[in-house]
């Protein structure tokens, strides 16, 4: 049973549910059956229905219910008070300005700015790509994650495939398993580069254990992760930087700005990875700038490039490093 009502304390609309305990869940945590009766929400926002103080038991006497791991009792009837959550209001049509390169009936090729989160997420359940996307296109809502097939970082600039059709998007996905999606991608990196001018860089991925935010070359023999295929190109070199052109062959998390710390060569503005070191620019020094691949539905070959934006022209040209032809 639900009813619908606005709390007097914020204005805010809540609905309100009772739930009986089936007898087949006698004796199981509060948490994992409110999770289970509630199928729509997850364990965790059980526990914080909880915390929050908005569960009540209501027979066979009333109290108001905090402790995750109580047991229940066949026949108990519980209260629950839903507020929306931010999560629960991400995925809302936003008018956020794209820039479409490219649209066809089956896909789109954009262009996503630095600064603009791909997908909500905590501390950023609004204003994203996914938003700007369903204002787009409102038939992008019948699409898992509006269509998005690949991500990239907030502060990254560059090109994004994104899928229209459910059709074109499990084709991408499977494309993008299987490598057959080209992305290039220009960097601009701390110390002048050595060695050879190409280098190819083989190394697993995964969290690193000292420092849950970032992600690091790990051994697998030791600690979880995935294999990591990136090759980079020196493009122009300095005393202080280095332009390089970075080849992803496999897409983990942070891929390229975890290699190129690896091996000695932070991104510029990479406050992650690289500390509190900078040249003048804001964010890592990372773009997205060439995109090819064969079209999922009609096979044929698509190119798209897109040029150097304004704030990595600058750093390059204050760091004496030549632009690419």
């Amino acid at each position: 049973m639900l009813d619908e009502h606005v709390d007097p304390m914020d204005g805010t609309e809540v609905e309100t549910r009772e739930l009986s305990i089936p007898s087949e869940m006698h004796g199981e945590r509060l948490d994992r059956a409110l999770a289970l009766l509630l199928p729509e929400f997850s364990r965790s926002f059980s526990q914080q229905l909880l915390s929050e103080g908005c569960v009540s038991c209501v027979m066979p006497t009333s109290r108001l219910m905090s402790k995750a791991s109580a047991k229940v009792r066949m026949g108990e009837r519980y209260q629950l008070i839903l507020k929306p959550t931010p999560q629960s209001q991400a995925f809302k049509p936003e008018n956020i300005p794209l820039h479409v390169i490219y649209e066809d009936a089956e896909l789109r090729v954009l262009f996503k700015p630095a600064g603009l989160v791909v997908h909500p997420a905590p501390g950023n359940w609004s204003g994203t790509l996914l938003n700007g996307l369903l204002a787009l296109d409102p038939q992008a809502v019948m699409l898992p994650r509006a269509g998005i097939v690949h991500r990239l970082d907030k502060d990254t600039s560059g090109l994004m495939v994104v899928a229209r059709t459910r059709r074109a998007m499990d084709a991408l996905v499977a494309m993008i398993a299987e490598r057959h999606v080209h992305r290039e991608y220009l960097a601009v990196a701390y110390r002048k580069w050595s060695g050879v001018l190409v280098r190819d860089v083989v190394a697993a991925i995964g969290r690193d254990y000292r420092n849950r935010l970032r992600m690091a070359v790990v051994d697998l023999e030791r600690l979880p992760g995935k294999e990591a295929h990136t090759t980079f190109e020196c493009l122009s070199s300095q005393e202080d930087a280095c332009l390089v052109k970075c080849i992803l062959h496999t897409g983990r998390t942070h891929q390229i700005r975890v290699h190129m710390a690896h091996f000695g060569h932070p991104l510029v503005g990479d406050s992650l990875y690289a500390g509190p070191m900078t040249l003048g620019i804001g964010r890592q020094a990372l773009h997205a700038f060439r995109l090819s691949f064969d079209h999922p539905i009609t096979g044929e070959p698509l190119q798209f490039e897109a040029p150097l934006p304004e704030d990595i022209v600058q750093l390059l040209d204050g760091l004496g490093l030549k632009q690419p032809a």
